[in-house]
């Protein structure tokens, strides 16, 4: 059953502070550089290059998913396309939506062309095509960002595991467990309704699984 506003309220201060501690952590700007720092130091796919290039390759993922599209939400309640950087309503949605769209596919476009493992490459289409599955859904309903970012990374887990002889078994545990941590954030710090925390954790496990087929 859906809670009301009211119920939400009902929640105490402190239960309140941790969930919006917990929405800061694992803030969509953020999972994709968890994911990289996993992809450079865990799976180990960049032993190849430098430390130096290792380096370079997280600073582009830094750019292309947080840097960018954080300034396109600074840039748009700056000069007023939307009213709050908190992006609470689904018309403050649609303009950093179609703008990450273009920095999500610059990025899959860049990594695939300078052949990067096709984790990596599959990870960024994943991501791309789950803001614009986001932008479509958003003209029904504001579905949670968060649970979308992470319906992409609980996905990639299971599936890289299929790609891999590393062993991934503790680390899709983690994965769903900060997915399931973050969405009770979500419903305790947010005005989400569990029906938005829901597609939005499917539509990202989907988005990514289109990006497995393709690559």
């Amino acid at each position: 059953m859906v809670r009301n506003i009211d119920e939400r309220h009902s929640f105490s201060p402190a239960l309140r502070v941790g969930a919006k501690i917990i929405s800061f952590i694992f803030h969509p700007l953020f999972v994709p550089l968890y994911i990289a720092w996993f992809l450079i130091h865990e799976l180990r796919l960049f032993n190849d290059r430098t430390d130096w290039q290792r380096t370079v390759i997280f600073i582009q993922f830094f750019i292309y998913y947080t840097f960018f599209p954080m300034m396109t939400t600074l840039l748009s309640k700056a000069l007023g396309f939307v009213q709050s950087v908190y992006l609470r309503t689904q018309k403050d949605r649609i303009l950093p939506y179609i703008v990450c769209e273009i920095f999500y596919f610059w990025g899959w476009y860049v990594f695939k062309n300078v052949h990067f493992p096709k984790e990596v490459v599959m990870f960024a289409l994943g991501v791309f095509l789950a803001c614009s599955l986001g932008l479509i859904l958003n003209s029904f309903m504001k579905i949670s960002m968060h649970t979308l970012s992470l319906g992409v990374v609980c996905a990639f887990l299971l599936l890289a595991s299929a790609m891999s002889s590393f062993v991934f078994g503790i680390y899709i545990s983690i994965g769903f467990f900060v997915a399931g941590l973050t969405a009770t954030a979500r419903l305790i710090d947010s005005n989400h309704t569990q029906r938005e925390i829901y597609f939005g954790f499917f539509a990202g496990a989907i988005a990514e699984v289109i990006a497995f087929f393709f690559v």
